[in-house]
């Protein structure tokens, strides 16, 4: 049976600033997406967290690229079996790499590539307040994690990333990692608030990105910093892809900017300083099929006979990284 009564994210924080949070409507959403974490589909993950809570240890690192936590002579034959059987319930692992207790999570994408290349061109994160929009299982917030900030929260609606979350979260105990069940378009519920935005794999999901992306500036202080990774298309004129169904086999993709579209939408949305510091094709060393994510991946969302389009005919992917102040 579930225990409805979870104190699944404590609020605190919400009554801790000066700075004018929305709390009522936060707290009023929180509360509609808590059932969420209960219904029958979410169950499964729900009891492989809960399973495992007995089971702590005081080591973790953050600062490689793969994510630590745990010594693999800490658990028993059993526990690790145990432990084991709940790391698979929440296959496919699409963010990664994790080491938890001996156990390498090899995930579908190469996420500490994509922080490896970021690092480099942020502000520190030390004493920042930051919100990770689309924070899926933690990766990056854990990565931002060595960094002190003062404040992480992670935004992401989908109860299965929550637990996935919390799995790896009731071991390390970060009591500066938030985790809300909140979307992009619930950020203006924080006016002037964070430091620092990660806009990572978002805006190409979205009906309307250039009022996304000005929700997310009034979300930041004076001076605030943004980083955007969005998926797009190759060439020089500033326009954007809508593909008619499905790009690369996925759903729910809306607008494919070239570098100059996606230049334009954050300028036009008042963003000032913007600079493009990566732009290559996505290649299938980056996402591919592996062992904790056996399903279809880049490779086999690729045309099989000219890899510069996908499996429709469409331009195949490129990742643009942008960084941009208020």
């Amino acid at each position: 049976m579930f225990n409805k009564n979870i104190d699944y994210i404590s609020p605190d924080y919400l009554y801790k600033y000066n700075i004018p949070i929305n709390t009522e409507e936060i707290l009023k959403i929180r509360q509609e997406r808590k059932t969420k974490l209960f219904e029958p589909s979410t169950q499964k993950y729900y009891e492989a967290v809960q399973t495992i809570t007995d089971i702590q240890s005081d080591f973790f690192d953050f600062s490689s690229a793969v994510i630590k936590v745990g010594r693999p002579d800490e658990l028993s034959t059993e526990q690790k079996q145990i432990f084991h059987n709940s790391l698979q319930l929440f296959c496919p692992w699409k963010k990664g790499p994790f080491e938890l207790f001996g156990i390498t999570i090899d995930a579908e994408w190469r996420s500490d590539w994509k922080w490896e290349r970021i690092l480099p061109h942020i502000s520190s994160l030390k004493n920042r307040k930051v919100a990770d929009i689309g924070c899926h299982n933690g990766y990056f917030m854990f990565r931002m994690a060595e960094q002190q900030p003062e404040l992480v929260i992670g935004f992401e609606p989908y109860t299965k990333h929550f637990w996935n979350f919390q799995l790896i979260q009731n071991i390390v105990k970060q009591k500066m990692l938030v985790f809300e069940l909140l979307g992009v378009e619930h950020i203006h519920y924080y006016p002037q608030f964070f430091d620092t935005i990660f806009c990572l794999g978002i805006l190409y999901h979205h009906t309307d990105p250039i009022s996304l992306l000005r929700k997310m500036r009034e979300a930041l202080t004076p001076k605030g910093e943004i980083i955007i990774d969005c998926q797009g298309i190759p060439g020089d004129l500033p326009v954007a892809l809508t593909p008619q169904k499905r790009y690369a086999q996925a759903r729910g993709i809306w607008f494919l900017p070239t570098k100059s579209c996606l230049e334009n939408w954050i300028g036009r949305a008042g963003f000032s300083d913007i600079h493009c510091f990566f732009a290559e094709p996505l290649s299938i060393q980056e996402q591919r099929r592996t062992t904790w994510a056996n399903i279809d991946s880049l490779p086999e969302f690729l045309h099989p006979h000219d890899p510069s389009l996908t499996i429709e005919g469409y331009p195949a992917p490129w990742r643009y990284y942008v960084i941009a102040h208020k």
